[in-house]
């Protein structure tokens, strides 16, 4: 059953988020069991919502593209990340989200 995981993360920047984006190459190497990303900012820093097939997906991710990066940049601080399981999407509008930062 696919997964949501929730991070927060104090502290980091767009800046820093976007060099890291970049530096993974998530979207040009999409990750294995990796299903939708969606990434926010608040006063406190970074908030990530995303679904995956499985939580050791996101594990095996996290641990071999993106904390080495991470690590890489300098971005200090641990994320606090929680999974629950999927009970529904909706998205009849991603296509104009999606363009919008274009």
């Amino acid at each position: 059953m696919p997964i949501v995981m929730n991070m927060r993360w104090g502290g980091v920047t767009p800046e820093q988020y976007e060099q890291a984006r970049e530096q993974v190459g998530w979207e040009l190497r999409p990750p294995d069991g990796g299903i939708i990303h969606i990434a926010s900012f608040t006063e406190g820093g970074l908030r990530v919502t995303d679904v995956w097939e499985t939580a050791d997906d996101f594990n095996r991710f996290a641990e071999s593209r993106l904390m080495p990066v991470v690590q890489e940049l300098g971005i200090e601080g641990e994320p606090e990340v929680t999974f629950s399981e999927l009970q529904t999407v909706w998205n009849p509008g991603i296509a104009q989200v999606a363009t919008a930062r274009a």
